[in-house]
């Protein structure tokens, strides 16, 4: 999970071509207002000259005297957002632009990096779970309640809306989502339309099937000379914004995967960051399955979401050969 040196300034590269970008941007606005208005540079111009007469005026104590440039340089530049106004831009046009507002492009806040910086990273190391192909399909926009009818579909526009509510309640309330239910009736598909809009808005997301997930931590522990490489790993699971675990009920069962499972549940409750399950398993065979406190951690902590209905994966297939 550790960044090598070449991932990291891959990483630093990126957000140097942004600030170039964006300062380019800046510039020709610049040079656009500038050619297109020319009294804005006059106002301009206006008040660096009275910012520097405050100054002279601060070095000789003259505090009274600074008051009122104080107000002529808020005046002018009121009347520069009028003059933009006036001419159809935007009044923050010429404003600096960035990527992210956040870091302002650099990648770090107070010396932590950012969420885009750990999204970058993020993206890096977990290309190997194909999210970024997947959410090309699964995402809102080819969201269908077309495949659905009576208490099925009662049930899937009920997530949906659950779906939604946790995306805009991402920053401000504590929650998790379990989807559980029937093959083939959209699980998946609105963990991957949560976590695009997510990593849209710059949240960390952290996307591993079931068995894949257990399958790594285990090689990880067992291999020798992995300890630090899977302390890495935890850390990751532990503090992403938002980790989702598809397809639980796929892994090989055993004491160390049920141990390690109850671990990421209770370290990212304790620190009260959001996780989604999905699985096949009803209520249950889910409490057969795993422990009591496991199933106690999911019933307690987790807002449970249903799903029912026909296979839409059989029954897209099931169109598509008859075309």
């Amino acid at each position: 999970m550790a960044l090598t040196n070449a991932q990291y300034d891959s990483i630093m590269r990126n957000y140097e071509k942004k600030q170039s970008k964006n300062a380019y941007l800046l510039n020709s606005r610049f040079k656009e207002i500038l050619e297109k208005i020319p009294e804005y540079q006059e106002t301009d111009h206006a008040i660096s000259s009275l910012c520097m007469e405050r100054g002279r005026q601060l070095l000789n104590g003259d505090k009274h005297a600074t008051a009122s440039l104080h107000d002529q340089v808020l005046s002018l530049s009121r009347k520069k957002k009028e003059l933009l106004k006036e001419a159809g831009y935007p009044d923050d046009y010429l404003e600096p632009v960035y990527d992210c507002p956040l870091c302002r492009d650099t990648g770090f806040i107070d010396g932590e990096k950012c969420s885009c910086f750990k999204q970058a990273i993020i993206n890096l190391l977990y290309e190997q779970s194909n999210i970024k192909e997947m959410l090309q399909e699964e995402n809102f926009s080819k969201l269908s309640m077309d495949y659905y009818i009576g208490e099925d579909l009662e049930r899937f526009s009920h997530a949906v809306d659950g779906s939604r509510k946790f995306i805009e309640d991402f920053n401000l309330d504590y929650h998790n989502l379990f989807f559980y239910g029937t093959v083939g009736t959209g699980k998946s598909f609105l963990s991957s339309c949560i976590a695009k809009e997510l990593m849209d808005r710059g949240h960390s997301v952290i996307y591993f099937s079931s068995s894949k997930l257990f399958d790594t931590l285990s090689k990880m522990t067992f291999e020798h000379g992995g300890k630090e490489e899977l302390s890495r790993i935890y850390d990751d699971l532990y503090n992403c914004d938002l980790l989702i675990i598809d397809d639980l009920g796929t892994e090989l069962t055993n004491s160390f995967v049920a141990s390690s499972f109850f671990s990421c549940l209770n370290e990212r409750h304790l620190r009260k960051n959001p996780t989604i399950i999905s699985t096949n398993l009803s209520l249950e065979e889910l409490s057969m399955r795993y422990s009591e406190r496991i199933f106690s951690r999911i019933t307690s902590y987790f807002h449970l979401y249903k799903l029912t209905g026909q296979d839409i994966r059989m029954h897209k297939k099931r169109i598509a050969n008859r075309k």
